[in-house]
């Protein structure tokens, strides 16, 4: 797909029903999500609209973010899934990102931003990527209202993880195939996280003084971006 069918495809997506009283034009709102999450600060992306007659505080764009809660879509079915985790800081404190991605075309399939690591955090976060995208139920045990656990399994897909031993512990609670890999395929979720990493240092205002639930919508909204520009 073109580069600007993918642009004009993001603008449509972005929905501002929101901001109901908001007299900004709805193009204009949505120009300057898209141009934040494209890697624009806010600053800049402010320095824009004013170009088209529109004078709006850093603080109403950074506001149009959060409120158009964007996040990554999901039913999606990879063949292969790059899982990882990395340290994200906010506020001087430290937060871990799991993050996971289809390595075939460098899409976010799903992020989440958690206070801590370890096994239970690791299974939840695989949990929602197979509640998100194509699953099927393991034969090996059902759901039923009399309590038995449903253990579900990503459709023909291998996931690739590291030496994370809580997400490899999680892979086999679940029942997923996976496969130790550190390069490869691996390089397309090491690169998210490089660029996660280069878009909160250079525009730490972003999380400055936030809340964890604040930074962790701006990196669902920004993953979903990723997806569009890629």
């Amino acid at each position: 797909m073109p580069k600007n069918d993918r642009l004009n495809g993001c603008l449509d997506d972005i929905d501002v029903n929101f901001m109901e009283r908001e007299a900004t034009p709805r193009l204009l709102m949505k120009l300057g999500i898209q141009l934040h999450l494209a890697g624009l600060s806010l600053s800049n992306t402010v320095a824009i609209l004013e170009v088209f007659g529109v004078e709006r505080p850093r603080s109403t764009v950074h506001n149009w973010v959060h409120k158009a809660d964007l996040q990554p879509e999901g039913g999606r079915s990879p063949d292969h899934i790059a899982v990882d985790e990395t340290v994200i800081r906010l506020n001087d404190e430290q937060y871990w990102l799991y993050a996971a991605v289809d390595p075939d075309t460098n899409e976010s399939l799903h992020t989440t931003l958690e206070p801590t690591t370890n096994k239970a955090l690791a299974h939840s976060f695989l949990t929602k990527i197979a509640e998100k995208h194509d699953v099927d139920d393991d034969p090996r045990t059902a759901c039923s209202s009399r309590g038995h656990t449903r253990r579900m399994r990503l459709v023909n897909a291998v996931v690739l993880v590291d030496d994370s031993h809580s997400v490899q512990h999680a892979c086999r609670r679940h029942g997923f195939d996976f496969r130790y890999e550190r390069h490869g395929n691996r390089n397309s979720v090491e690169r998210v996280f490089r660029e996660i990493k280069r878009r909160t240092s250079s525009f730490s205002h972003c999380f400055s003084n936030a809340h964890a639930e604040t930074a962790n919508e701006w990196l669902r909204s920004f993953a979903f971006a990723w997806n569009q520009l890629i």
